[in-house]
């Protein structure tokens, strides 16, 4: 029995034994080697043309999300709005109060960005027939603006002086720069802000672009159909004549004898004195203040408590009157065709850009020169 058990057990270990033997191949290999993997090819580069269209889509699909974002964000800024009045005022507070108006960027009648303009108008408007009503303080941070959006809102200020009666201020802030100050001009009392820029007393028309060489190198010829020599004056495609350049300057001389008459009249100078300070440039605070064109260097805040403290206001609140934002995706991206030209970007775009400001001629009381 044992003997039985025992070659059974040798057979089992020679089954093992063959089991574990292995044979050797000419490749170098054993039998209970893994077979090789297969060689990796190498990469086919890829094409210059393949890489160039990767590129180009790319660059499609930036482009795509941009647009797409930026148009969502104008849609969405006009959904949020959809259905106010940006323009409507309300002044059903139930007490005394001293009303600030808020002229915020630059003063145009379009009211797009920061200012409102028709917004503005009807807080003076809302004020003048509000009982409660005790006083106006001009909140100003503005370079300028258009002669017509300037002009209109002094005279509602005006307006509000004669119907009323009661003070108003100007609290001059960073800037507060030719319309700034024509605005400022006729206020019972005005207090800049000692950071504050002011002055800037003038007219400009902008720039008008002479681009008839840059038309002639591109090859780009134009016409322009007119009824007088002096009808297309101002335009971007035809030179500027002398008689033309006359013509313009009387405009301009206009506008600032009335800036000027605004200055006197408001700040009790004579027009000789005026003049003699109004030649564009800007003041701090300080110089204007010893020019005269300031009463005194402060803060919004001083302001406030000067107008409680001489009129006996003191019982009197102090409502805010700010315009809602409106904007354009112009606004929004900071672009303008003037700007994108001062880049010195000339293409065919800026050519069109160009073009597009022919016979565009605005008279502003703006600093040329902004904080």
């Amino acid at each position: 029995m044992d003997n039985l058990e025992n070659r059974e057990n040798q057979v089992q270990e020679t089954q093992e034994t063959q089991e574990k033997k292995v044979q050797y191949y000419a490749d170098g290999r054993f039998s209970n080697d893994p077979a090789p993997a297969a060689p990796k090819q190498p990469k086919k580069p890829v094409p210059t043309w393949a890489k160039a269209l990767m590129i180009i889509g790319a660059v499609i699909l930036v482009i795509v999300l941009l647009t797409t974002g930026c148009n969502k964000l104008v849609e969405d800024f006009k959904s949020e709005f959809k259905g106010t009045d940006i323009t409507k005022v309300e002044t059903d507070f139930g007490h005394d109060y001293i009303g600030v108006v808020y002229v915020e960027g630059e003063i145009s009648e379009d009211g797009t960005g920061t200012y409102n303009h028709a917004y503005i108008l009807n807080s003076i408007d809302a004020m003048i027939n509000d009982s409660d009503n005790k006083g106006m303080i001009l909140y100003v941070d503005t370079p300028g603006g258009s002669v017509f959006a300037s002009d209109e809102l002094h005279l509602k200020i005006k307006e509000y002086q004669d119907q009323t009666g009661r003070p108003v201020y100007s609290s001059m802030q960073s800037m507060a720069a030719s319309g700034g100050y024509y605005i400022s001009a006729s206020c019972d009392k005005i207090i800049a802000n000692r950071n504050c820029w002011t002055g800037s007393i003038g007219v400009t028309m902008g720039t008008i672009y002479d681009v008839t060489g840059l038309l002639d190198k591109a090859g780009i010829k134009t016409q322009t159909i007119t009824s007088g020599r002096n009808k297309a004056m101002g335009s971007s495609t035809e030179k500027m004549t002398a008689e033309q350049r006359e013509i313009l300057q009387s405009l301009i001389d206009e506008a600032y004898d009335q800036f000027v008459g605004i200055v006197a009249e408001g700040r009790d100078m004579k027009d000789s004195e005026v003049r003699k300070i109004a030649d564009g440039r800007i003041y701090t605070a300080k110089q204007a203040q010893k020019l005269g064109l300031v009463d005194e260097v402060g803060t919004f805040e001083d302001a406030v408590e000067n107008m409680k403290k001489e009129y006996k206001l003191s019982d009197c609140a102090v409502e805010e009157f700010e315009s809602v934002v409106s904007t354009d995706i112009w606004s929004l991206l900071g672009e303008s065709a003037e700007s994108r030209l001062s880049a010195g970007f000339f293409s065919a775009d800026m050519i069109e850009a160009l073009t597009d400001l022919n016979g565009k001629v605005e008279f502003s009381y703006i600093s040329d020169i902004k904080k």
